[in-house]
């Protein structure tokens, strides 16, 4: 995911933004998403997995990418170890955001093991694009709780629903996982450098993906954003 990020103060002289504003635009972003949840708890029922071992996914798991990797693997009659590994290689890219995290929100030491269960694409979007600290802990908090809140009911209701719905691939909701992420990345992606990224990353991922274990591909693609600017610092 491509993020823009706003200077961060530690709230001195700026006044900030205004809760509401930051509440607003946080409480959307974890409504949107949380929403395919839905998706995600039929598409596990569909593959052959308990109502609870969906909810317990959700729970323990909580990073949506790598659900529906784990859920699409075994679907394609992946090894369970295999897809397994390949939805932890592609959670690896939430540490990285907990590297910047760390620094932006400054959290007491015994509040961060529960904070970072919330570090995923959509709070680490919402919290860099606040302008000063206070700022970022309210969206990052607002945002991972109302996610985490409803990816999780939404998950019960998918999976217990699955049976009423019928074949899942008709109504095509093992893609609205893919296409809430992309509807959040198209709008950040204004100058010319984010759009090579985000096309070299499509290329890359999209071309790795037959060949390589599921998970693989979307690390390799994460090459795309220093190569493209490797490129453009040698021709500057």
């Amino acid at each position: 995911m491509v993020i823009r990020e706003a200077p961060v103060h530690d709230g001195g002289p700026n006044p900030g933004r205004p809760r509401a504003a930051v509440v607003r635009d946080a409480l959307g972003v974890g409504v949107a998403v949380g929403l395919s949840g839905f998706a995600f708890g039929v598409t596990a029922a569909g593959a052959g997995i308990s109502v609870l071992q969906a909810c317990v996914l959700s729970l323990l798991v909580f990073t949506g990418a790598s659900q529906f990797a784990l859920v699409g693997a075994l679907v394609a009659g992946g090894n369970p170890f295999t897809a397994a590994a390949g939805a932890f290689f592609l959670g690896t890219r939430n540490a990285f955001y907990g590297l910047r995290l760390s620094q932006l929100l400054a959290l007491p030491r015994a509040v961060r093991p529960f904070a970072a269960h919330w570090v995923i694409d959509e709070t680490t979007a919402v919290s860099l694009a606040q302008p000063d600290r206070k700022a970022a802990r309210l969206g990052f908090t607002v945002t991972g709780l109302s996610l985490y809140v409803l990816w999780n009911l939404t998950t019960l209701l998918g999976a217990l629903g699955a049976e009423a719905i019928g074949d899942t691939s008709a109504w095509g909701l093992d893609a609205a996982g893919p296409a809430v992420f992309l509807a959040l990345l198209a709008p950040m992606l204004k100058t010319s450098t984010e759009r090579a990224v985000a096309g070299l990353a499509l290329v890359l991922g999209l071309g790795f993906l037959p060949v390589l274990p599921s998970g693989v591909p979307v690390l390799i693609a994460a090459l795309a954003a220093p190569a493209v600017l490797w490129m453009k610092g040698r021709r500057s």
